[in-house]
Order: C-alpha cells, then structure tokens, then sequence
C-alpha cells in the first residue's frame, strides 16, 4: 500500500509544530543530532510520513516541558548510548522538570541526568488533542467530528469519516461555491456537517502558511 507523504504545511497542523520548528529540528547542531529527520524526503519537496508525525506530535508534548538542548541531548544517548535506531515514533518519551525518561511499561530510563531507572504513573497520549499557546491542536486519528486519518485509508490523508473522500476536495468545493448542502450531489454520503468541517479544517491547515501563530523555533 502507497504510503502519504505529508508536505511541512500538514505535517505541522496535525502535529502542533509550526513550520519554522520542522525546520529547524531538521537540522543537526554542533556536538548533537537533528531532532526529526523526514523519512520519506529531508530535501525539497520536504516529505513526512504518518509516523513521523506521531513523532512530531511527542517532541511537541516535550518542547512544553523542557528545553530543545535538553531534547536533543536525550535523543543522542538514545541513538547513541542506548543503541536504539527504532524510528523515533516507535519509543515513548517522558519530560519531567529537569530531564527526560525514555519509558517501558513498568520503568523509564533517564536519557538526561542518566541517574537510573525509576516508575513512571502518568503516560501522555500523543494522539489525543491538546492545547498549545491557547489553541487546540486537534486528535490525529479524528482532527474533526466527522473526518479521520487512517494510515490504512489513502496512506493516512484526511477524509471524511467512513469514506474514502479527501477532505481537501471537499473544501474545494466548498471554495468553489458548492453549498455545504449540495456537496453530496457530487460524493454521496457526505453530509453538510461532513463537508463544513472538511472546510474548517482545511482552513485551519492553510493558517501554517504564513505561519498563522508564530513564535521561536526553540
């Protein structure tokens, strides 16, 4: 099955990263690795895959916590120290106030402070939605009501829920002047519900373009 390839702009909607972040954590600095590297493409066209993205979406839970140096830091011993080379999204991390825990079902292992394992009681879903800078970054497998990402679905493009009709074709309809009401004389089983947040959720896709709510790339 064709796998998606998600361009930055997706990427980072449906992670919570904004576009100067993907690019920057691209890059390795001096003495530490590149936090994400896209598997599919890391040069133009730029291209992330699904589990990239589940990856993206646990740096962001992290970058909330702790700093950049801390994250880069705890992922080199964990490709380097560990010897673990697992895609990133294959691994749970865990930020606590001053250091990272790479976490097992019934122990977490420090990556920064190094001073042994100990239990970890509360796991973060990073699939679930969440809250960034006062705005919502929506669930990933459901990012409205009425669509889902499903790997196994067009490679994990947004659609409308059980269908496989993209989301981004319904809005342009919509853009085009269809109605909400009329979109299903051309995908039947697409309701107006479906079709405006199809809409809705393209536009809050196109705000990444311009970076819609900026800040630092740290």
């Amino acid at each position: 099955m064709p796998q998606l390839s998600y361009e930055p702009k997706l990427a980072a909607a449906l992670s919570g990263a904004t576009l100067r972040q993907l690019s920057h954590w691209r890059r390795a600095t001096a003495g530490r690795g590149a936090v994400l590297v896209p598997e599919l493409s890391a040069s133009r066209p730029i291209l992330y895959s699904f589990r990239d993205v589940v990856a993206l979406r646990a740096c962001v839970h992290l970058r909330q916590d702790t700093s950049l140096q801390k994250i880069r830091r705890a992922l080199d011993t964990l490709r380097d120290g560990l010897n673990e080379h697992e895609h990133l999204s294959r691994y749970r991390l865990v930020a606590s106030a001053d250091t990272i825990y790479l976490a097992a079902p019934d122990h977490a292992v420090d990556l920064v402070q190094k001073r042994g394992n100990l239990v970890i009681h509360e796991m973060v879903d990073v699939l679930a939605p969440f809250y960034r800078n006062g705005r919502q970054i929506p669930s990933l497998l459901q990012p409205r009501e009425h669509l889902s990402v499903d790997p196994l679905v067009r490679g994990g493009e947004p659609v409308i829920e059980g269908t496989r009709v993209p989301a981004s074709e319904v809005a342009a309809l919509l853009k085009d002047g269809v109605p909400p009401e009329s979109v299903e004389d051309f995908y039947p089983g697409v309701t107006a519900a479906a079709a405006r947040d199809a809409a809705d959720f393209t536009a809050y896709v196109d705000s990444y373009s311009d970076e819609g709510f900026r800040q630092a790339a740290s």
